[in-house]
């Protein structure tokens, strides 16, 4: 009964998303605003009622930023890829997946994520600097069957949203497009080089609409190809065009070190990616793991303030740009700090070690041997849970970059091996390289905590230790 529920409810919403779009075209206001009407009646106080009212606001200030953003968004995208993407990231993984997990943690009293990162491969077609990738090889893959399965099992848990990184995701464009047809109820997001991007795969993607792409770039062209090979930077604005013209959901995803940091966040560099059809931009924290990690790389105390202060400034609701910035590292206090351990989110690599976070290199548990339910109680992932949030201070969020302690003790108490795919990494060895890092951002985290006066924000799926006398 609770199936046909679903699918009637899912059929309704879709049905309600056709009808407003086609009321889009028509009047966009009155559209836009039944949306908010239908996103209310779905969802209730899965968000805040001021969360509601001031969407309600937005739209009906035609002349703000974030209104000309959504139009936008309206005009350019596919209206398979606006559908799907309302209803599979919507619908499914907000609503019903959101309600389902909640239910699942209770009853099996372990962190269920939202979303899964799982790598189909170590390929890639790219040989770039420091990457493990061009040193380990092809040697790794999930098979469509694994991944099938992954995901099976994690939609019997509430999760509907599937990234997949690698290696390079689109060695397995076939598997992928795949994987994407036979759950047409998931949103996938690849993380990708974005080389192998063609008008084939465009128009793959158009029919399915639940696969939205985050394309990788270093800086311009000069930066970019002393890394990444003499050429990309062309091939990756090429296969932006292509995404653009198909009417894709796509973005970029950026690591910001101590080398790139201003550049990446300029205003020249944002013009040109959101001028490229670019709706959003990731940024990843530079992590020194490996044991051939550069810890010269990660960014100063000044300039990670610097990109908590940018990337507000550019999102913001006056000024900054058309285009929705995330940071990884510093957007800690909407989310309630660490998301990995299966809190919000875990790593599968292509050897199917599942892993806390796609920095952290350390399972006590294989997909191949377990079930993901399995996987999620792990020693590891248990001890997540019951150390999260890592610090009270949620721009000191890691156990390993700002709180490298407890990771060493998480790792040794729960018998975690290294599952680093170039060569083992001994957890003291990681996290020294993080001690000069951590003790010279600690005062600047707590001085900026302090002055905003945080107050936690985002969804707090974890028992805050001020409310557990044990803690």
């Amino acid at each position: 009964m609770g199936t046909l529920t679903h699918k009637a409810a899912r059929a309704a919403f879709g049905k309600a998303i056709d009808t407003t779009l086609k009321h889009v075209q028509k009047d966009r206001e009155a559209g836009l605003l039944q949306i908010v009407d239908l996103t209310e009646k779905f969802m209730g106080d899965q968000f805040r009622s001021e969360s509601y009212e001031g969407a309600r606001r937005m739209i009906r200030d035609q002349d703000s930023k974030w209104m000309q953003y959504v139009n936008r968004l309206l005009d350019e995208l596919d209206p398979q890829v606006l559908k799907m993407t309302a209803l599979n990231l919507g619908f499914e993984a907000a609503f019903h997946g959101t309600k389902t997990i909640r239910k699942m943690r209770e009853v099996h009293q372990c962190n269920i994520p939202w979303l899964i990162l799982m790598d189909p491969t170590s390929a890639c077609n790219l040989h770039c600097t420091g990457c493990w990738a061009a040193e380990y090889g092809h040697k790794l893959n999930l098979t469509f069957e694994e991944l099938d399965h992954i995901v099976t099992q994690g939609k019997e848990l509430g999760i509907y949203f599937y990234m997949l990184t690698g290696g390079e995701p689109l060695m397995r464009k076939k598997d992928v497009i795949a994987l994407c047809r036979k759950h047409n109820d998931c949103a996938f997001h690849a993380f990708t080089n974005g080389t192998l991007v063609d008008e084939a795969f465009c128009e793959e993607m158009k029919k399915m609409g639940n696969l939205s792409l985050s394309i990788s770039l270093e800086g311009f062209n000069e930066v970019n190809d002393l890394r990444r090979g003499e050429g990309v930077f062309d091939r990756v604005m090429k296969a932006m065009d292509l995404l653009k013209k198909s009417g894709q959901l796509f973005g970029t995803s950026i690591c910001y070190t101590s080398k790139n940091v201003e550049t990446v966040t300029s205003d020249e560099f944002l013009d040109m990616i959101i001028e490229k059809g670019c709706r959003f931009s990731w940024y990843f924290h530079y992590m020194p793991v490996g044991n051939e990690a550069a810890p010269e790389l990660l960014p100063s105390g000044e300039q990670r303030e610097y990109m908590y202060h940018r990337i507000r400034e550019i999102r913001g609701k006056e000024g900054g740009k058309q285009i929705y910035t995330m940071d990884f590292q510093n957007d800690g206090e909407f989310v309630g700090g660490c998301i990995a351990g299966g809190r919000n989110y875990c790593h599968i690599n292509p050897n199917g070690d599942v892993e806390p976070c796609v920095f952290i290199h350390y399972s006590g548990a294989n997909i191949r041997e377990v079930s993901l339910l399995e996987a999620l109680k792990q020693p590891l992932f248990m001890a997540y849970r019951d150390n999260q949030p890592f610090n009270e201070n949620h721009l000191r969020p890691c156990p390993m970059l700002e709180n490298p302690d407890i990771l060493v003790k998480m790792v040794h108490e729960t018998g975690a091996h290294s599952t680093d795919l170039q060569s083992e990494e001994n957890v003291e060895h990681l996290c020294d390289k993080c001690r000069e890092y951590a003790e010279n951002w600690k005062p600047e985290a707590e001085a900026l905590w302090e002055k905003q006066h945080f107050v936690q924000k985002g969804y707090c799926n974890y028992k805050k230790k001020s409310d557990d006398p044990s803690k």
